[in-house]
Order: C-alpha cells, then structure tokens, then sequence
C-alpha cells in the first residue's frame, strides 16, 4: 500500500486587509489550501477573487498596506543537513525569506515576462543571478546550467539565446526564460500565476505542457492561479474554486468539473464556450463580485445566486463534506434545504465532456 503524499505547503484560516483610501479592504476572509509533494493544486475564481493575494502572502510579497489578521502558511522541507523542518512563512523576517525561501526554494512565475524580465540584462545573465545567490555556483558552472535550463524549457540554439536580450526573444520564447528563472535554483514548489494569459492559444498549449514535462522531471509540486477553467482541467489534481477572498468548493479535478456542487462553480463551468450546445449565446454569471469594503453579510454570492435560499441573505454557509475530498460552502447542501441540481443544460455539457474524455484515455 503506497504512502499518502506528504503535505509541502499548508495554508491555514488566513485572513488579510487592505487599507486604502477608500476603507478596509477585507480581501481574504479564511482561506484553508493543502498542496501536497508532486501534485497540482489550481486556484480558480474570477478576477479580485483574492488567488494572486493568497500567494503573493506565501512569497512575503504582499503590498506595504497588506495587514495578515490571522493565520499560518506551514511550508515544510529537508534542510541541507537531510533534516524535515517545517516554517511558518508568515513569522520569518523578509529578509530571511528573500534568502533561504524565495527563488530557492519556492519560485514563482508571473503572467506577463517582460514585466518580470530586466530589458538591460541579457537572458543568461538573469538566469544566473539565482544560482550565484542561492547556490554558490562558479560562473562557468552557472552557465552551463543555464544553457542547460534553456535547453529544458525548450529554447533552440540556447547558447545563442544565453547572450540575447528579452526584446530580442517572442512571447513565448520569453515566458520559457521566466520558467527557467523559476527552476534556476531548484525549488520544492513552483507558483505559476496566470502563466499563459498574454500567450495565444497554440503557444499556451504548449507552456502547459512543459511545465508539467518538468514537473515530472524535477517532482515539482505546483500551484496554477487562474480563471480558465480549460487550464484547470488540462494540469490540476485539486482545484480550490475561489469568491470574494474564500474558498467556496475544493476537490480533486474530476469531483469539480463533473460532479460540482456550488451554484458558482456551476457558472463558472456554464461560462466555458462549448461547441456542442444548441444555444447561441454565450453564458455569464450575472452581477458582479461584491465590493469587499463592505463585507457582506450571510453569502457573499447570494446576490448572484438564482438558487439563494433565505439563510443565505443571513449568515455564511460552512463547508459541507460532499466526499473524503470534496467539500462545498452552499447551504443547498444542508440535509434540510431543497432537493436542487445543477442546471440541465451544464448536466448534458459535463455529460458530453466526460464521454469526450474517456474517448481520447
């Protein structure tokens, strides 16, 4: 009997604020995510959801008028003497963050590359700095590795491209420079934050597919933020569906794309354009997210919920267990509301996908 994968990074009820000028923003109201050594957890929700944040609070990136309320980030890891230790990332000095965790040992990969890229440096240049910061390395060392990241991420001609600078690279071609930054120093886990979003169709497909070749490669765990749910279901082991700064449904990839029981997963998967339909319209959720200045009272997604029930205008639904995995915050759930399934037309979608998929297996 295989051992159960062993917790890397665990998120526990993390609360932030944001003071601006307008008033507290309370953007992260409790937020609970488990990733697990060499497996693929995505953070799904629409944008101003609270994704980014939430990681950014792992990286000790937030802005200077981020407050954490509460809450620990458990990051655990084998130290260079072959020893487990385990840290709260939220507790360490930024300084020692930015030395012993950042790049080294968490790395992130941002969705636009020429604002993660310096214009004046060359591409092996960047690459290095990492490894000169975090390893020790030689320089002839250094960049040997480099031209070997290069040649991992799936550059051609990367001596070539080693002395180039990023205006001189595609999009593409940058986002796989951004990767091999990332993966300079050999990190436990790697955050990809919309890593495909300024990238066409074709070129995403492939980046998707490198990331998870490496991760393979490298038994990288990996954390996507994202609002395409075509992403998610492409890469994810876990997916955490994310509203209004708190995690409204979790579980494995299968359980939220065919078996989803909150009504805003529903719209999310009602959102996705599919061929097949016989409606010609494209679906939206209606209204907007609330504005987190003024906290909403009961559900957030009441207002947009045409499912509500009167509890939902009063108080916050918990987390319902659906499965040993799945779990849900939607009073439709509770063993007294209504019978209520997901919409007809999302039953057939998902029905059609799932026959396309074992298809293809």
């Amino acid at each position: 009997m295989s051992e159960a994968p062993k917790t890397i990074l665990d998120i526990r009820n993390l609360d932030i604020s944001f003071k601006t000028n307008a008033g507290i923003v309370h953007a992260i109201r409790g937020v609970n995510i488990d990733l697990c050594k060499g497996e693929t957890v995505a953070i799904v929700g629409e944008s101003g959801s609270g994704k980014s944040v939430t990681m950014k609070a792992a990286m000790g990136l937030l802005d200077s008028n981020a407050t954490v309320n509460s809450g620990e980030i458990l990051y655990t890891y084998t130290d260079d003497h072959g020893r487990e230790q385990t840290v709260d990332l939220l507790k360490m000095p930024k300084k020692q963050l930015r030395q012993q965790i950042n790049g080294q040992r968490i790395a992130m990969v941002f969705q636009d590359p020429m604002t993660s890229l310096d214009p004046t440096m060359t591409i092996g240049k960047q690459i290095m700095e990492g490894m000169f910061l975090h390893k020790n390395m030689s320089r002839e060392a250094a960049k040997a590795r480099a031209i070997e990241l290069l040649n991992l991420v799936g550059i051609p001609d990367a001596e070539k491209r080693f002395r180039n600078y990023p205006h001189q690279l595609s999009g593409g071609m940058r986002q796989r420079v951004v990767i091999a930054i990332a993966l300079s120093a050999d990190p436990d886990i790697l955050i990809c934050d919309e890593p495909t979003t300024a990238l066409d169709v074709t070129i995403q497909a492939r980046i998707l597919e490198l990331i998870m070749d490496i991760q393979k490669k490298m038994k990288l765990s990996v954390i996507y933020i994202t609002h395409d749910l075509g992403v998610v279901a492409k890469v994810a082991d876990y997916v955490d569906v994310m509203y209004a700064g708190k995690i409204v449904e979790v579980g494995n990839v299968n359980e939220i794309f065919y078996e989803p029981k909150h009504p805003y997963t529903w719209g999310l998967l009602s959102a996705m354009p599919d061929l097949d339909t016989e409606d010609d319209r494209l679906y939206s959720i209606p209204g907007s997210p609330p504005n987190l200045l003024h906290e909403p009272k009961g559900d957030a997604f009441a207002a947009r919920n045409q499912f509500a029930l009167a509890i939902d205008e009063k108080a916050d639904p918990p987390l319902f267990q659906v499965s040993r995995t799945h779990f849900a915050a939607t009073w439709l759930l509770h063993p007294d509301a209504p019978k209520i399934e997901m919409p007809r037309e999302l039953q057939d979608r998902l029905e059609r996908a799932r026959k396309e998929v074992e298809k293809y297996l």
